[in-house]
């Protein structure tokens, strides 16, 4: 079955606007293109559910470069690039030559002679973008310490499935202004959601990223609230977001960060000021008691769940297009 034929057009957008295109940001993508791969995750997540089978990317391979650990990534990525069609490269950098000091560069040159697309999971982003430059097939981020597009692209899966909409949605992220608030705000900022971001001081969002979600947001239609009172933030939120409060590689701060972050548990309490029929959000995994408390994540209004899922369908989207 060809599931884009029935796609609602985004002024012209096609497949052909993706083909051989990196992912590594969110805001590389237009907003059109962006509501495209939804609308394509989406598809690609109704044929599966009933049993269709479409395999576009017969005979390709897609390389996946792991230098963090990983359920979701791994696992959506591997179960993807299959149901597609193609083949997947469990790669960890303690296997790859990178691990022996082999310049990204040469290794971007190797690879693009064997696999038709490359997903890096890794700490520093200008790795990535090193990767990008010497490689000849599309490379996808599956995340850096800078951002994480494929969270995203999910998260806004996730709202729409929920809400029915994304333009005018209020979002509400509290708690560190890390590598998933990055693309959470730009991505949602350029789709017209009213973003609100409450950190504490000194875990804010980093000011380029404030000023660029501010100027998409401003362009559609949408806007972006920065505060320290997460309060503020959740007070009518129709989504309320968090993410763990000490992400992989800052494990030596972890007894500093849990005193800066006490008063930003989504709880309760937060909730209460949020609309009647919010929904609850988180990337996974989440520690029960510190970011989140139990009766929270494990209520009705939590979709954490719908959520992993949808890192399957927004990939297989993403591959989809690009390869």
């Amino acid at each position: 079955m060809e599931p884009v034929k029935t796609l609602a057009p985004y002024q012209n957008v096609s497949l052909a606007n993706f083909k051989g295109k990196d992912l590594l940001r969110i805001d590389e993508f237009k907003p059109e293109e962006l509501l495209y791969l939804l609308d394509l995750a989406n598809r690609l997540k109704q044929n599966q559910k009933s049993g269709q089978v479409y395999q576009p990317l017969k005979g390709k391979t897609l390389g996946m470069i792991f230098s963090k650990s990983s359920t979701r990534t791994r696992v959506s990525f591997e179960v993807g690039i299959y149901q597609l069609g193609g083949l997947g490269l469990f790669l960890s950098d303690k296997d790859l030559q990178l691990g022996r000091g082999e310049p990204i560069s040469d290794t971007a040159k190797v690879l693009s002679r064997y696999v038709d697309a490359i997903m890096i999971r890794t700490h520093a982003h200008e790795d990535v973008e090193e990767l990008a430059r010497h490689a000849t097939i599309p490379i996808i981020n599956g995340l850096t310490d800078r951002f994480h597009p494929c969270q995203a692209l999910a998260d806004l899966l996730t709202i729409k499935e929920h809400k029915g909409k994304l333009q005018g949605i209020k979002l509400a992220y509290v708690g560190d202004g890390n590598n998933v608030a990055n693309s959470l705000i730009l991505a949602a900022a350029m789709l017209g959601l009213h973003v609100r971001i409450a950190t504490p001081q000194g875990y804010e969002l980093s000011s380029d990223i404030a000023e660029l979600a501010a100027s998409y947001a401003e362009k559609s239609g949408g806007s972006l609230l920065v505060t320290n009172n997460p309060q503020l933030a959740a007070s009518d939120a129709d989504v309320i977001y968090t993410d763990v409060w000490t992400s992989m590689g800052y494990e030596a701060e972890n007894e500093v960060r849990l005193q800066a972050f006490a008063g930003y548990q989504i709880n309760e309490a937060l909730v209460k000021l949020a609309a009647p029929d919010y929904i609850f959000m988180h990337c996974l995994p989440a520690h029960r008691g510190e970011e989140v408390a139990a009766e929270v994540i494990d209520s009705i209004h939590s979709v954490v769940f719908d959520q992993a899922e949808n890192r399957l369908h927004a990939q297989k989207a993403v591959m989809n297009a690009v390869m």
